[in-house]
């Protein structure tokens, strides 16, 4: 879409004799849908629509705990943009589901959004993903702004994807950004796949589309207390114990209360606690956060909860390092297994050389930890038919293990002698 184009839409923009800064959208930003009346109509709007329909989706990531949708983007030619409200609808969006989960969806790191779209019942039929499609064209900068900006010669007003979209009623200027979201993901999806097919890769980008599309969930973490941020500076197990008693309860608590981690206790606060020791309630105000109005009232239930990891036996205690089914780190590989250290330096050398000569990222080409547990413990027959094997068991896409098996197969025979 034009400048030109735009003035015919009525797009308010802003000429900045550069790329064009879009405030609002082309036919203006529509009503939020809220109520089973105004689905009803949405809907019939996007199925007299054509073609795939943009998605997108707001959270309140760092807000709350669920990473639930607060607001649903759509966008189809010849529909226009739709905005609904997942929660004031109650997740009641049958008439929807009829629609979109027969069409092809285009997002934009579609990863972030299938999770909180599938708890609706809302699953695409097929997906671009304009993103995975940027890395795969070889753009080294890929979020939204910059691919509109570089293939569409426009610019996103910037400003509210780190709001609160749980909030009520939702700001004008948020429904503007929200909206310009999808304004133009299918012309973003149209140039992208032209580049694509341009450079031979649309197959492979098919492949990684349907990859993420059927993805499962990924399994619970088996220690997420680990993930505290600066949990690397408590060395010993009591310790680890008192991290994660204060990060369990933190966590309980969020659940309950619909709130994020962090906005309950933050991290740095559960470290300093860790870190401190305290012994009283007095001493544990003191610390940074704690000695906070609303944590005052709190500090007796965090004591306790580090007064329980103090008391438990040396057998409950976490081990100081974190269980693993993978290689171990691989600054740790020469003094372990020199010929694993080789062969990993000799497959990271070949496989950059292959994403270099075809213009994408070297950890789009091959999975970096499917690598690196190949090269640590690789399959007892090292030829290219073996090695493809393993490659397809690991999750590789047809398109990566014809690119990458013959040169990983000889990266696997280096001895470090």
């Amino acid at each position: 879409m034009g400048s030109a184009e735009a003035e015919d839409t009525g797009m308010e923009i802003e000429s900045t004799g550069g790329p064009v800064l879009l405030r609002e959208p082309a036919e203006g930003t529509p009503p939020v849908v809220a109520d089973p009346s105004a689905l009803a109509e949405a809907c019939a709007k996007l199925a007299a629509g054509t073609g795939a329909v943009a998605v997108d989706t707001e959270r309140a990531s760092g807000y709350r705990y669920w990473p639930k949708a607060y607001l649903v983007q759509l966008r189809r030619e010849g529909s226009g943009t739709v905005l609904i409200d997942p929660i004031a609808l109650d997740g009641e969006l049958g008439p929807l589901r009829d629609v979109l989960n027969s069409l092809e969806w285009v997002l934009h790191a579609a990863s972030q959004d299938l999770p909180c779209l599938a708890e609706l019942d809302l699953r695409p039929a097929a997906l671009f993903d304009t993103e995975l499609a940027g890395r795969l064209a070889g753009y080294e900068r890929v979020a939204l702004g910059t691919l509109v900006e570089l293939l569409l010669g426009y610019t996103l007003e910037k400003g509210h994807s780190a709001a609160d979209w749980s909030k009520r009623p939702l700001p004008v200027d948020w429904l503007n950004y929200a909206a310009l979201d999808v304004e133009l993901l299918i012309q973003l999806r149209e140039k992208l796949e032209a580049e694509l097919g341009a450079q031979g890769k649309l197959e492979w980008a098919r492949q990684e589309f349907e990859f993420v599309r059927t993805a499962p969930p990924p399994p619970p973490r088996a220690e997420p207390w680990r993930r505290t941020s600066g949990v690397h500076k408590i060395r010993n197990p009591r310790g680890l114990a008192m991290v994660r008693e204060l990060w369990q309860a933190r966590d309980e608590l969020a659940r309950k209360r619909d709130r994020a981690p962090s906005r309950i206790l933050p991290d740095s606060a559960i470290i300093n606690a860790v870190t401190a020791d305290p012994k009283t309630v007095e001493e544990l105000q003191a610390l940074p956060v704690f000695s906070g109005r609303v944590q005052r009232k709190y500090t007796a239930s965090w004591l306790r909860h580090l007064q329980a990891a103090r008391a438990l036996p040396a057998s409950e205690l976490p081990s100081p390092s974190q269980p693993t089914d993978g290689p171990p780190p691989v600054n740790r590989w020469a003094d372990k297994d020199p010929d694993a250290a080789a062969r990993l330096s000799a497959a990271r050398t070949a496989l950059a050389a292959i994403a270099e000569d075809r213009r994408l990222p070297v950890e789009n080409l091959l999975l970096p930890d499917l690598v690196r547990r190949t090269c640590w413990r690789p399959p007892a027959e090292t030829h290219e038919d073996a090695v493809a094997e393993v490659l397809r068991a690991g999750g590789a896409r047809p398109w990566q293990v014809e690119l990458t098996a013959a040169a990983l197969s000889k990266a696997l025979q280096t001895t470090a002698s």
